[in-house]
């Protein structure tokens, strides 16, 4: 039994990254017996994947029909970054000019720059998601770093409904660079402050994208 969950579990983060990457894009439906095979497990493996998926709200099942990667709706956007603001102003808060989140965010920054330079967009974009990850890890509560992380995986199913995922994190680099630069000078204020302004563009695009999306 702890195999089958285990493999499940794994099963289920390769399914994510796939998802994440672009491999299915928003409204796809995942196959049983093509995913079973090209990931070389069993179906009740895959059925168990789907299901944690399906907690994370990153697929879903239509009765009948089978399961889909899900597409988000504007009002799931909307949703999502209510809990983003609350979540990276406490990250905001809590972060110091020594803090190690700090230096991984800036880590991430350079990453992003460094994948921008090569025209590697997909790094871009895991780059810029790994800046908001690292932030909240200012926030000293792991259960607070797990729903974070747990929102941004959603998150890059909003991403996808964009007409260029990677453009659309290329354009916001700069600015992560500016909240670091803020934090570092230990102005929480102003780092507050870039970092609503940030919130709100992002959100006011995939917004505008899912809505698009649905509407196809």
């Amino acid at each position: 039994m702890t195999r089958t969950v285990g493999g499940a579990e794994s099963t289920a983060t390769r399914l994510r990254t796939m998802i994440a990457d672009g491999d299915f894009a928003p409204g796809a439906q995942l196959s049983e017996e093509r995913l079973s095979d090209q990931l070389g497990v069993s179906r009740n493996t895959l059925r168990e994947a789907f299901r944690l998926l399906a907690r994370d709200r990153l697929v879903e099942h239509v009765f009948n029909r089978g399961v889909f990667v899900r597409r988000l709706s504007a009002s799931d956007v909307a949703d999502l970054y209510a809990a983003r603001r609350v979540l990276e102003e406490a990250a905001v808060r809590a972060c110091t000019p020594s803090s190690p989140a700090l230096a991984a965010a800036a880590a991430a920054v350079v990453d992003a720059r460094r994948a921008a330079a090569a025209d590697d967009w997909r790094a871009v974009g895991t780059a810029d998601i790994r800046f908001h990850s690292e932030l909240v890890r200012a926030v000293p509560s792991e259960r607070i770093w797990g729903l974070m992380d747990g929102m941004l995986a959603e998150m890059r199913l909003a991403f996808l409904t964009t007409e260029d995922p990677a453009a659309f994190h290329a354009q916001f680099v700069d600015r992560n660079e500016a909240i670091v630069a803020a934090l570092r000078a230990g102005d929480a204020a102003a780092a507050s402050a870039l970092l609503a302004a940030y919130l709100d563009d992002a959100e006011g695009t995939l917004r505008a994208a899912a809505a698009e999306d649905r509407q196809d």
